[in-house]
């Protein structure tokens, strides 16, 4: 550290220059060496001078800067000379190899002004951008008019709608403030919304485990449905499906302890030991109902396909269900106590739980955190005591026992845990 400190700022900067200069300057040259392209403004060496151009000018009068801004006009002059002679003899419009020589230029500035990391974030983004032209085009292929509409929605309700929204609590019957009761909407849609995006285009054929734990982060029981029927379809995957139902499952609880954490940290610090014992579990019994598959290769198939999660019509029935169970909660607590919210944390199993639990986590109610905690439970209990009927009613025989098998290890579990 002390060689270091001895040595002057202006010879480290300018070797920070110069070097991140030619290394634009070798992409550029690979990639010159391997497409060949019609027109090139310069490569290696060409991008190293540029480099070290800017940095002179720059510090020759850093205070008013006018040779470093006259150096970039006549860069510009250049370049727009070039880049008509190109289109005149080619007729290509690329501009990234300019946009290029002008970044190469104003190294020398960031590097002097910005902290460092930031000048590493901006140069290595450079690169990845540069190197990631055919990927992008593959993957603009996969983008359709609703993909930008869904993006603009989450956008909407997350950037714009949830910040002017009150933090104070509705009233009384309703103990939750309209911010909260946004949020729960956001970090919900958003869960499913990431669900959403990595089937689509990083797991879009992956196989039954992949997509199933995909889909039990955006809904287990839809996951449920949807695999049972498929067994119908495909009777020579059934232990595959099973598994992938179970591990489904597993990930309901991975997503409860995430929304739990995020609303509640006191309380996911209670459910931590269960949940974390249910999805290791979860995920156990799946591997095992997957190892005794007698298919030798997973089938490329989806399991789940997400529907879009970011439709107003959903988020608004979430939102309903969210002020219901706020107020049926609040109720039933005043009147009927704990015995009152354990029955209705049954109750619920047979409908969406995340708007009960997620007005559980948010609401200030007067019951402890280890009484929220068995409630959040017992709904997670009876919901799969739910799915396993839905199992067993959607889908082909052949999966009834190692489904049996498979959800009555997470109950009989889960009551064991809730009893100790």
């Amino acid at each position: 550290m002390e060689i270091l400190a001895k040595i002057p700022k202006d010879f480290i900067y300018f070797l920070m220059t110069t070097l991140f200069a030619l290394i634009i300057g070798l992409e550029q040259r690979r990639r010159h060496d391997k497409t060949h392209p019609v027109a090139l403004f310069g490569t290696d060496r060409t991008y190293a001078l540029i480099g070290i151009l800017g940095f002179i000018l720059y510090i020759i009068s850093p205070e008013n800067l006018l040779l470093f801004i006259i150096g970039e006009i006549s860069l510009l002059i250049l370049l727009a000379v070039f880049y008509i002679k190109k289109i005149e003899k080619n007729g290509y419009w690329g501009l990234t190899s300019i946009t290029l020589v002008l970044i190469t230029y104003n190294v020398a500035p960031l590097v002097y002004t910005q902290p460092l990391w930031l000048t590493v974030l901006i140069f290595t983004t450079v690169l990845i951008l540069v190197e990631m032209k055919e990927r992008l085009k593959l993957l603009s292929k996969k983008f359709d008019e609703k993909e930008f509409i869904t993006l603009s929605k989450f956008l909407l309700i997350s950037g714009v709608i949830l910040p002017l929204l009150p933090q104070n609590i509705i009233n009384d019957l309703i103990p939750i403030s309209p911010f909260k009761f946004w949020l729960a909407i956001v970090v919900v849609s958003g869960v499913s919304y990431f669900s959403y995006l990595l089937q689509k285009f990083i797991f879009p054929k992956k196989g039954i485990i992949i997509t199933s734990i995909l889909g039990g982060l955006y809904s287990s029981t839809a996951t449920t449905i949807v695999l049972a029927r498929k067994s119908r379809l495909n009777t020579s995957s059934t232990n595959q499906i099973t598994a992938g139902i179970i591990i489904a499952t597993g990930m309901m609880f991975l997503r409860l302890l995430l929304l739990a954490y995020i609303f509640n940290p006191a309380l996911a610090v209670y459910l931590l030991p269960s949940f974390s014992i249910l999805v290791v579990i979860s995920s156990v019994v799946s591997l095992v109902l997957y190892k005794f598959s007698k298919q030798t290769t997973e089938t490329n198939e989806n399991g789940y396909k997400g529907n879009n999660p970011l439709e107003f019509k959903t988020a608004l029935i979430f939102a309903g269900l969210f002020i219901v169970f706020a107020v049926i909660t609040k109720y039933v607590l005043e009147y009927y106590g704990t015995k009152g919210l354990n029955i209705l944390s049954v109750v619920v199993g047979v409908t969406d739980i995340d708007p009960f639990l997620l007005s559980l986590f948010m609401g200030k109610y007067s019951i402890s955190l280890q009484t929220m905690a068995d409630m959040t439970l017992l709904a997670t209990l009876s919901n799969n005591v739910v799915k396993l009927v839905y199992g067993l009613s959607f889908g082909d025989k052949k999966i009834r026992k190692p489904l049996i098998i498979g959800f009555l290890t997470i109950i009989v579990l889960g009551i064991l845990l809730l009893l100790i």
